[in-house]
């Protein structure tokens, strides 16, 4: 399980949780965002276009809310990094959509 050095990834609590499953924990240097940053972009798309935007009610409306916004981000919304293609398109090819 690698992370970055968040305090929600160091703290005692989390980590013991996954010692005690026998996972082996890593973590990339302090500072060191460019080892991560598609997924801190990812986060951050997460964060400012849906979480953001919704004021969930519960758990539950929270992950429909968040899944409906994973599945528009893999298979509609566009990405300058991949020349304007979906992350299914530039993985799978044009015009396939990734299952649900």
């Amino acid at each position: 399980f690698n992370t970055d050095q968040g305090s929600q990834f160091t703290s005692p609590r989390f980590t013991q949780v996954l010692l005690d499953a026998t996972v082996k924990v890593s973590m990339d240097g302090r500072g060191r965002w460019m080892d991560n940053v598609m997924i801190e972009r990812l986060w951050r798309s997460l964060k400012y276009e849906c979480v953001y935007l919704h004021a969930f009610e519960t758990g539950s409306a929270a992950r429909a809310g968040i899944g409906k916004w994973i599945d528009f981000y893999n298979n509609e919304r566009p990405h300058s990094a991949l020349g304007g293609r979906t992350p299914v398109e530039a993985h799978q090819g044009p015009g396939l959509k990734a299952a649900a």
